[in-house]
């Protein structure tokens, strides 16, 4: 497969992985820090450990048969955790759909945000950018799996929410398109669609993972695989050049 160069080195996902874990570590600590009031589990690494066992419960089941028809004793049962211990961290399923959503969104906007803040010019960003969503979408291709079918399933307020996550992580790539437009690095006309065809084919990899499984193709290979793609078609006649 054909590859996008890069400046130097890029990270791969075996070692990004290990970094996002932590990541959600700290995502799991601050829910439980913020909640301090309503969780009455009191020891924060117990708390920690049950809250990430809940939340990767949720999504193994939501995506088997659906969170709606998923029930707290289904949970109970697959968690390995009392329906008195569930309720400690939550009152109710919506409650606990509200923590798993912004978990995920949480996460997503604070490592894409972290990976793109490192590089300087847009080219760098562009590439770290894409690299970076599709590592996520591995280490947490349960959450943008849920994410993306049970859309349809929320009610109003978490459906808005849904939209302005996805339209949150498709302006960071309208905004360095725009900045290497400035920059003289990029040359096309319409930052704005190009960035909605960057976002749709980076989730068509969590929502048809089944597809590059079959092929044996690896995020890093569709990684590389996208950048080369989108640069063919930001800085045409110079995909080849990093």
């Amino acid at each position: 497969m054909q590859t996008a160069p890069e400046l130097a080195q890029p990270m791969r996902f075996n070692e990004f992985r290990q970094m996002a874990l932590v990541s959600m570590e700290e995502i799991c600590r601050e829910i439980f820090n913020e909640n301090q009031a309503s969780i009455k589990t009191k020891k924060e690494a117990v708390a920690i450990r049950n809250l990430t066992n809940i939340f990767n419960t949720t999504l193994k089941l939501s995506n088997e048969k659906g969170f709606h028809t998923m029930s707290l004793r289904d949970l109970s049962r697959a968690s390995g955790l009392s329906m008195g211990a569930l309720y400690s961290y939550f009152t109710s399923k919506e409650e606990l759909l509200e923590m798993i959503q912004n978990q995920g969104r949480r996460l997503t906007q604070r490592i894409l945000n972290q990976q793109i803040g490192q590089v300087k010019s847009a080219d760098q960003k562009l590439r770290t950018g894409i690299r970076t969503h599709l590592y996520l979408t591995e280490v947490m291709q349960p959450w943008f799996y849920f994410a993306f079918m049970e859309a349809k399933n929320l009610d109003k307020a978490q459906q808005k929410k849904s939209i302005e996550g996805e339209l949150a992580s498709e302006q960071i790539f309208v905004e360095i398109l725009s900045e290497g437009m400035a920059q003289g690095i990029f040359d096309m006309d319409q930052p704005v669609l190009t960035a909605t065809v960057i976002k749709a084919m980076m989730q068509d990899w969590y929502v048809k993972r089944w597809k590059y499984a079959r092929r044996r193709i690896s995020v890093d290979e569709y990684a590389d695989f996208v950048i080369f793609v989108v640069e063919s078609i930001v800085k045409p006649g110079n995909a080849d050049e990093p």
